[in-house]
């Protein structure tokens, strides 16, 4: 019994002990957040332009988004 207990308290410490480790983001590293290459698409008109003839070649439009096709299954 002493051990089932000993086992239930080190598997609550290990859930909360962890905490929350995600942090907010301070003012002063913002700036590094904001620099062009931490974007997704550094250069809008490129990933544009890639995706225009990424669908032309294909012969499909969209895609790139959520996927479906009006049946109900993703």
């Amino acid at each position: 019994m002493p051990r089932v207990i000993l086992i239930a308290l080190l598997g609550l410490f290990a859930i909360t002990g962890t905490g929350c480790s995600i942090k907010p983001v301070k003012p002063w590293e913002k700036d590094l957040l904001a620099q062009k290459k931490m974007q997704l698409a550094p250069n809008p008109l490129e990933a544009y332009l890639d995706e225009h003839i990424y669908y032309s070649k294909e012969a499909s439009s969209g895609g790139s988004g959520v996927g479906g096709g009006g049946c109900g299954c993703n």
